[in-house]
């Protein structure tokens, strides 16, 4: 990092931070109690501020990781600073923990970025800092700075080992995912991911290697097409059936699996992935949900993904290949049919935003949910076409672990959607100067409006006194 690059990125930095003080004052003033799930999170950490650890509600669904780490770093400022009674461990102070997670978060997407683009030497210093202040008030995430709740300290870690991952520091990468797991158990996803990274740039190389020897650049060049992809396969399979490979990707990722296998054994031992209430927690086969996931990217990524020259790439491509694209949109069909699900918490909690898109648009007509199928279509292909500087190795793991963390999830939760968003947003080219502008100043858009409901568009269920207010 050059020093004018350190400057800027430290002020930057240090500006939100500042600023996000401001607002986190604001939120703290008009909502002093605990709120929708701080109702459940709030006593718990006070429980174990308090040193009763055998103390659980039953109706937490994730593992003490947030609460842990809030009473470890509580404690020690609360004995240091001479801070006694309610201060200590009050909803202010553990809403402050967030905060904090939050400023790493902007520096660890930060050196992502910068690790990731390395190579690109057209990028600028003042690109990658400005990616890095999109990301790190990217709407969904950053609402929830101000409140205790487990997703600031769930990124914060996944991301910090997402980077080991990618300095070859596979140790500190799988530990860290261990503290990410802590805070969410569905994090093991991304442990995975960083295992498959490791796995991709190893295929990668023997992919290339096997190229070269057989002279062949048709295949390269032909990246996407049916006999490419059936090639890869096949190379796919030998590859992973040699004795000498499996011993040297196991022999690298080991700490991944270490982890992992603790995980199946948590599962067993458990009963299941959850933990406290399963009643509202079921697994399924939701495939929509990787539909709802791409409408959702498409939204936040407008910049990147809906642009005239993409609309015109991606009719070409229907004219080339009309046969696949009926496939996909028969397939996409049924499985909007058959595996559609509504959880009971999306049709009665009109506090989300999710209840007020189901209800405007899903349930305006039994047939809506079908005439969306080809903007989905759209919002994939040009998904995946922003992520073809990557190898198809990296896209077909990155891929798997989309599924594997969006699928089984029966309720349509756009917090599900920050971890697999960043990745891929962190992972596709830089924009130009004036689309990353316009993408942060939807982002600053979209803040300003949901902390405005938040604050001023207060309302009231007509069985309870309590104030209710609008939120992700």
């Amino acid at each position: 990092m050059e020093r004018a690059e350190a400057y800027g990125f430290w002020g930057t930095m240090s500006g939100t931070f500042l600023l996000s003080c401001l607002l986190f004052a604001a939120v703290s003033r008009r909502q002093r109690g605990p709120y929708m799930d701080e109702v459940f999170h709030v006593p718990q950490a006070q429980a174990y501020c308090h040193g009763r650890f055998l103390q659980w509600d039953p109706m937490i669904t994730t593992l003490p990781g947030l609460y842990l780490l809030s009473v470890g770093a509580v404690k020690p400022a609360a004995w240091l600073l001479g801070w006694t009674g309610n201060v200590v461990c009050s909803v202010g102070m553990l809403r402050f923990i967030n905060l904090l997670f939050s400023a790493g978060n902007f520096y660890l997407l930060y050196l992502l970025l910068f690790r990731i683009h390395q190579k690109n030497k057209a990028v600028s210093g003042f690109q990658r800092i400005l990616s890095a202040l999109t990301l790190a008030v990217f709407p969904t995430l950053y609402f929830f700075t101000f409140l205790y709740y487990t997703d600031p300290g769930s990124v914060f870690f996944t991301l910090f080992s997402y980077l080991m991952c990618l300095y070859g520091n596979y140790k500190t990468s799988a530990l860290l995912g261990f503290c990410g797991f802590m805070f969410r158990q569905t994090n093991i996803v991304w442990t995975v991911f960083c295992a498959g990274n490791v796995i991709a740039e190893k295929l990668n190389e023997a992919w290339k290697t096997q190229l070269q020897k057989k002279k062949d650049e048709k295949i390269s060049s032909r990246k996407g097409s049916f006999s490419d992809l059936i090639r890869i396969l096949q190379f796919l399979v030998e590859y992973l059936l040699s004795p000498k490979n499996l011993v040297t990707l196991t022999a690298l990722t080991w700490p991944y699996i270490l982890l992992v296998s603790l995980f199946f054994v948590f599962v067993f031992i458990n009963g299941g992935i959850v933990v406290g209430d399963r009643s509202s927690h079921e697994a399924c086969l939701h495939f929509p949900q990787l539909f709802y996931f791409l409408s959702f990217t498409g939204f936040f990524s407008f910049p990147h993904l809906l642009t005239p020259t993409k609309i015109r790439k991606f009719i070409l491509s229907l004219r080339k290949h009309p046969v696949q694209y009926s496939l996909i949109t028969v397939i996409s069909l049924f499985l909007i049919w058959k595996f559609t699900y509504v959880h009971k918490y999306l049709l009665a909690d009109n506090r989300h935003y999710t209840f007020y898109v189901w209800r405007k648009v899903f349930q305006r007509h039994e047939l809506v949910k079908y005439l969306l199928v080809p903007f989905y279509i759209f919002a994939g292909w040009s998904f995946a076409d922003t992520l073809k500087s990557k190898s198809i190795f990296w896209i077909l793991m990155y891929f798997v672990c989309l599924l594997a963390v969006t699928v089984p999830q029966k309720l349509l939760e756009f917090r599900y959607f920050i971890l697999p968003f960043l990745i891929y947003r962190l992972n596709i080219p830089f924009l130009s100067l004036y689309r990353q502008l316009l993408e942060l100043g939807f982002y600053i858009l979209v803040n300003g409006v949901t902390l405005y409901l938040f604050l001023n568009r207060t309302f009231q269920w007509e069985n309870s006194d309590e104030v209710q207010r609008f939120m992700w």
